[in-house]
């Protein structure tokens, strides 16, 4: 099967969403234009597992989701109707957090070194671990809570207990009380504040181990059930999750690419910079979208709302949010982590360094060294080709700024070019602490326009011009014209429409900053930047009909719980101050009820059409323009998802079955018809012509005449004829409300162009006032 026209993300999981489920939605995606069905990680997964990314045997499909056969059930009816199947993976990482249902971990951690599997984990076997050689298990509550544990008589075999964890005795060693017996076995049982993790992680998640993807053997039984869906037919393509943890993601994806055969399509969750090349040397069809998603959110914020919502985070945080001091916030905030939740993966990559350097340097001096270098990387890892002399330049920079570092920077250069383990584990370390500083930090601490703060944004980078944009649609185009696009996923901070509403404060700061003072007056929040920070969520999910349910206080409590902890400033997930996070819930429920309530509904109703319009503006560009392009599961209608685990609610799909049913031209309401009909005429339109889009041309198209800024556009083609789409949006509605469309209008090329979604047809100049008078956006096709 070709490359996907498009994708449609869908979130299994075993208690509410499996593989039979899915396979009674095909006819709903093929009536919707989808040509592909991508699913979330199928693989078998922690029991009770919401997502599956917490893979325990990567050599079964979960039978919670349906199994195998269930599987070959939904791909079997896919395929009946022409469509295919994209299925997610996960090669970095498997999950331990209960030993008992991960088997290969399970005769690791009773057998040690002796295991056949011994090698397949990233494990630190060195007797200077901190554990002589022992696998440090992060469980305990104190280093005393040895004490705790208990031998279970209750199954086949005796069990090492703590609480409610479980952890085997190895043959010949069950004999004596459970710490004599503990004191036996190949792993020890640590606490998790002693800074000692035994194995590589996912980030700083103790439940999941890394695995060694660079060993063939651990490669192919990792494989084994991904490779038979190539060799049965199953599936058309596979998205990698977070290559960049492995030892050698290049590497890996070139095995990858072996298995799957040339012609399938492969995307990779490869977190990029602003600014930040894709490796064209990698055997893939490019990203999961995360740099297409800042460029159509960024062209629809307003630059000239950046001054003012700085100066509203002066008066609250006491400071401005600008370039500047974000960027010297997210140093500190990668200091911090790698110091921190992250120290144990320092700590082993400057112990490598000091063996591969064979220097006599301190421990101390090479752990600074460390810290001040992938503070100030400013990528997740910088061994791909297009970064060479990154590393280099970073260690100029940090021998400039602190000399005092120098003998420890000396070691570390050293053990990069004399040595393998170091250059491996210092591109892992800098991937993490950028994740957990950046995307779990920082993003919850900046406050001037949270709706910038997504993975793979960059805060500081107060929306991109119309230039900038069609530059970079026209490159991804040439370069990456199969690469995943996408406004929502399952990791993003907050759904798409939630996004588009918040950026329209930076057309009306003023009005944001009185509302602010007025509601702030009335109901304190906390702190300042607790309460700039939430608020701008609030606004941004608030319901536009101004009718409160519990269910979305609960949702608001949870989200706000998540977001001051992870910003780490007046409570955390390992300490938490339960005075302050108290306080937060009684000003939440505060602000939802009363006047302030009525004030917040008020101003929502006013801005709301305003960010409908950016929310249908950035959906139809992001369905036609280059790459294929993800609709994450219900967001064909109106979505106010927040972070996940809200983000992975379940859909009712018997409302949007309904919406199959829908003719003629939709109002922009609070229903959704408007942004169903724009998703299901777009996707078709792909499905009915896919050569003017995967490898079709690209050009940006202007308007002219007195408010021609706020129309942005491009015509797709098939690269053997003429353009024959036309997509038009309007951007920054609430600033040309005021002035109107004027003299505005769109030059069309010759021919006669039907507008699909109004069925209006036009030829040459069509005023800006007649286009849009129906929708704020136009999607023209070429009548020959």
């Amino acid at each position: 099967m070709p490359i996907p026209s498009s994708t449609y993300r869908l979130q299994l999981r075993g208690d509410g969403f499996t593989l039979d489920d899915a396979r009674d939605l095909v006819d709903y995606l093929d009536d919707l234009g989808v040509t592909h069905a991508y699913l979330s990680p199928i693989l078998s997964a922690t029991e009770g597992s919401t997502h599956g990314y917490d893979v325990v045997d990567p050599q079964t499909i979960s039978s919670a989701l349906g199994g195998r056969a269930a599987f070959e059930a939904l791909v079997a009816e896919l395929h009946a109707r022409g469509m295919g199947v994209v299925v997610d993976i996960v090669p970095n990482h498997v999950g331990v957090e209960d030993p008992q249902q991960n088997a290969w971990w399970w005769d690791v951690l009773a057998r040690g070194r002796d295991s056949d599997y011994a090698d397949w984990f990233d494990i630190d076997w060195r007797s200077d671990n901190g554990t002589d050689g022992k696998i440090a298990l992060p469980v305990l509550g104190s280093e005393e809570d040895t004490k705790e544990l208990v031998i279970d008589v209750s199954g086949e075999k005796p069990l090492l207990a703590y609480y409610e964890h479980r952890f085997p005795i190895a043959e010949g060693t069950e004999n004596g009380n459970a710490e004599e017996v503990h004191a036996r076995q190949a792993y020890r049982l640590v606490s998790w504040k002693a800074g000692l993790v035994g194995y590589r992680r996912f980030f700083s998640v103790n439940g999941l181990a890394g695995l060694r993807q660079e060993d063939y053997d651990v490669f192919t039984a990792s494989h084994q059930q991904v490779s038979s869906w190539m060799s049965d037919g199953l599936v058309d393509g596979l998205r990698v999750d977070h290559p960049d943890g492995l030892a050698d993601p290049a590497g890996y994806l070139t095995e990858l690419r072996e298995v799957i055969g040339p012609d399938r399509w492969l995307v990779v969750e490869k977190i990029l910079a602003r600014g930040e090349p894709l490796d064209e040397s990698l055997p893939v069809d490019g990203t999961t979208g995360y740099d297409a998603l800042a460029d159509l959110g960024g062209v629809f914020v307003d630059p000239d709302g950046a001054e003012a919502l700085g100066e509203l985070s002066r008066v609250y945080t006491g400071v401005v949010n600008d370039a500047r001091w974000l960027h010297e916030t997210e140093r500190a905030l990668k200091i911090s982590v790698a110091q921190g939740d992250l120290a144990p993966e320092v700590s082993r990559l400057s112990r490598a360094i000091a063996r591969e350097s064979s220097t006599a340097i301190s421990h101390e001096d090479i752990s600074a060294a460390v810290v001040a270098l992938v503070a100030r990387m400013p990528y997740y890892r910088s061994d791909y080709g297009p970064l060479a002399g990154t590393v280099a330049r970073v260690v100029g920079e940090v021998s400039a700024s602190d000399p005092a570092l120098e003998a420890g920077l000396d070691a570390v250069t050293t053990a990069l070019i004399r040595g393998t383990e170091s250059a491996v584990r210092f591109e892992q370390v800098c991937g993490a602490v950028t994740a957990k500083g950046v995307e779990d930090c920082l993003f919850y601490r900046a406050t001037r326009l949270i709706s910038l703060q997504e993975v793979g944004g960059d805060p500081a980078e107060f929306g991109i011009s119309p230039a900038q944009f069609h530059l970079a649609s026209a490159d991804r185009a040439v370069r990456w014209p199969a690469a995943m696009t996408t406004l929502s996923t399952h990791d993003t901070k907050r759904g798409e429409d939630v996004r588009a509403r918040i950026g329209v404060l930076s057309q009306t700061p003023e009005l944001w900053a009185r509302c602010l003072t007025d509601w702030e007056l009335l109901a304190p929040s906390p702190d300042g930047a607790t309460g700039l920070f939430l608020w701008q969520n609030v606004f941004g999910v608030w319901p536009a009909d101004g009718t409160i349910t519990e269910e979305f206080r609960a949702r608001l409590h949870a989200y706000a719980e998540k977001a001051v902890r992870e910003a780490g400033l007046r409570t955390g997930w390992n300490d938490v101050e339960t005075t302050f996070e108290a306080s937060v819930h009684d000003w939440l429920d505060s602000i939802t009820a009363g006047s302030i309530a009525e004030s917040v509904s008020m101003l929502v109703s006013r801005l709301d059409p305003h960010g409908r319009n950016d929310a249908l503006g950035q959906k139809l560009l992001h369905l036609l323009g280059p790459g294929v392009p993800d609709v994450y599961q219900g967001t064909e209608l109106w979505d106010d998802s927040l972070v996940d685990p809200d983000n992975r609610r379940p859909v009712d799909y018997s409302v949007r079955r309904e919406h199959l049913a829908d003719t003629g031209i939709p109002v922009v309401d609070g229903s959704g018809t408007a942004k169903f009909h724009i998703v299901r005429t777009a996707l078709r339109l792909r499905r009915e012509r896919p050569d003017s889009f995967v490898g079709g041309t690209y050009a940006p198209v202007y308007a002219v005449g007195s408010a021609a800024t706020h129309v942005l556009g491009f015509a797709r083609g098939s690269v053997l004829a003429e353009p024959d789409v036309i997509a038009l949006a309007t951007r920054h509605s609430l600033t040309l409300a005021s002035q109107g469309w004027g003299s505005t209008a769109v030059v069309l090329p010759d021919g006669q162009w039907r507008d699909r979604l109004t069925d209006s047809v036009f030829t040459g100049e069509i005023s800006a006032e007649v286009l849009f008078a129906s929708l704020p956006v136009a999607l023209l096709v070429r009548e020959n």
